[in-house]
């Protein structure tokens, strides 16, 4: 009798979406931590080695010798945890983890075929960008028209909010305009991917930003998916949407068990493998919860990672169009981009440059927090 009272005692436990999501953080942290080692010993037998890119300071030259595709331990950290902790008969968890795990087979593709070019001697540049480009896309569109055609909850599917204004929801369908939402979902997948791949430039600066942003969504997840408390502070109430809380955590868990082996000097970098996955996860999350405005504020930093690129390049073509190349590499916006490479240039410690960056994105994550109540 006493042994049935604690089965229905564990029973009811397991129904809390914190005691779950803790169970999730943990249990990625852990895999992280434990498998972690024996994946990157296996890389470095394979000779799996990061390409150093051109343009990066002088200090990265050594880098060339750490194993790269390290995205594998997050994605294993993040998989087993899903599947453990968090119900498989959600939309919000499967749609998640469907969009994470294609962005992240796109990225282990794309560092598979560096790595053959590299064993055969040839200019090791991986998938093609309008390869590469084209299953992201793909994957958005998909994405996108589950979204808009699958109802997750009483809101339309076509539809997101606004941060700081309360129960504004913004539906395309209703002014005519509903073609523009799966090319709004696609652009927001494939520039949230590339953005955290983008920042992916120094010893564990993506992956704590990543985990700033995932426990931030982790917290409207749990917001949102209740009634009082989206009740309360006068937001939508997305049925089924606290599950994500589980898969936030996960993430949470595997990117700081990651951080043990990422961290300065790194012993592993993520690749593509996991860059491009998480980037996935994190625009799929933001679209999946109405909010991927707030991407302005909890992705402020890969924002500007990418907005340092995308300056750099077209100033530089400006120049060489107009002038020439000896004018155009005398007149960069940055010394170089990224825009974390810049501060290098300029003198910071790499460890200097992640650290402020987190920092920031610990503060743009407060921001985010704070339109919660300021409505």
């Amino acid at each position: 009798m006493q042994w049935l009272q604690g089965a229905e005692r564990g029973r009811a436990l397991l129904s809390y979406i914190t005691f779950r999501s803790a169970g999730a953080f943990v249990t990625a942290l852990l895999i992280s931590f434990f498998v972690g080692p024996f994946i990157i010993r296996r890389l470095q037998r394979m000779a799996v080695h990061q390409v150093v890119r051109a343009g990066t300071p002088d200090t990265h030259a050594n880098k060339g010798s750490t194993p790269t595709m390290g995205g594998l331990i997050i994605l294993a950290a993040l998989v087993v945890p899903v599947l453990l902790w968090a119900r498989l008969d959600n939309l919000y968890v499967l749609l998640s983890m469907f969009v994470t795990l294609w962005m992240g087979g796109i990225g282990f593709l794309d560092d598979y075929l560096k790595l053959m070019q590299k064993r055969a001697g040839a200019v090791n540049k991986g998938l093609v960008e309008r390869y590469k480009l084209a299953g992201q896309v793909t994957c958005g569109v998909i994405f996108g028209l589950i979204l808009f055609y699958v109802p997750l909850n009483d809101l339309p599917g076509a539809s997101t909010t606004l941060p700081f204004f309360k129960y504004l929801l913004i539906v395309p369908l209703s002014n005519g305009f509903a073609w523009l939402y799966v090319p709004w979902v696609t652009f927001i997948l494939t520039g949230v991917s590339n953005a955290v791949n983008l920042t992916d430039g120094l010893d564990g600066l993506a992956a704590g930003l990543v985990a700033i942003a995932m426990m931030t969504f982790g917290v409207f997840a749990y917001v949102l998916g209740r009634v009082d408390t989206s009740e309360y502070l006068l937001l939508f109430y997305l049925q089924g949407a606290g599950e994500l809380t589980v898969f936030c955590a996960a993430i949470v868990g595997a990117c700081i068990g990651f951080l043990w082996h990422n961290a300065h000097p790194a012993e592993v970098f993520m690749g593509d493998t996991g860059s491009l996955a998480l980037g996935g996860a994190l625009g799929a999350v933001a679209l999946l919860l109405k909010s991927e405005f707030l991407l302005v504020f909890v992705g402020a930093v890969f924002l500007v990672e990418t907005a340092s690129v995308i300056i750099q390049k077209t100033v530089f073509k400006y120049h060489l169009k107009k002038f020439d190349r000896q004018y155009a590499n005398d007149h960069k916006v940055f010394r170089t981009a990224p825009i974390h490479h810049h501060f290098e240039k300029k003198g910071w410690a790499e460890t200097q440059v992640v650290v402020r960056f987190w920092i920031l994105g610990v503060l743009c994550a407060i921001l985010a927090l704070s339109t919660l109540k300021l409505r």
